[in-house]
């Protein structure tokens, strides 16, 4: 039966996952439908790619997009602390509460943001986001064993951010 949901009448396999095709015929999967963002206007974003774009930042070590049914884009980064650290001129600070809490952090990653975002649509851009204080990680259930980031769980867990982004 879940054989039968999966395959269509053309034979096709509908796995859930979106991809492109190369010149050479090769197939690149690229995003889950499941993870598609619908934004207000009716716009299409898939999240993974605009993800993997802030990641290549020296700053930035995930980043995870939400927006659906909203009229933006927002973000949970959590920054590369010791990159974050040593950028700000504060190698000595432990706290990485305060360190994700401060206004200079803030702009050094909306600087970065801005920047990596410049080729993209005016909707694919990150309007607003937060730093987060800690990594995520396999024990925390918020990455799979293949360190994929869990989104449903990630959103859970910082629900209140979030809430305060998309108001």
């Amino acid at each position: 039966e879940a054989t039968a949901a999966a395959i269509d009448t053309d034979g096709w396999l509908h796995t859930g996952d979106i991809g492109t095709m190369d010149a050479g015929g090769h197939l690149a999967i690229t995003d889950r439908i499941k993870d598609i963002i619908v934004l207000a206007n009716g716009k299409n974003v898939a999240p993974q790619p605009i993800e993997s774009l802030l990641k290549q930042s020296p700053l930035i070590a995930e980043a995870v997009l939400f927006g659906d049914g909203q009229n933006s884009l927002v973000a949970l980064i959590v920054p590369r602390f010791d990159e974050l650290r040593r950028r700000l001129g504060r190698a000595g600070t432990a706290d990485t509460a305060e360190l994700t809490g401060s206004a200079d952090a803030v702009r050094l990653v909306r600087a970065e943001i801005n920047a990596l975002s410049a080729d993209l649509a005016d909707y694919e851009r990150i309007k607003q986001f937060r730093l987060l204080p800690r990594e995520f990680s396999v024990d925390s259930d918020e990455l799979t064993p293949t360190m994929k980031v869990k989104r449903r769980i990630v959103a859970e867990r910082y629900a209140d951010e979030l809430a305060a982004m998309l108001r």
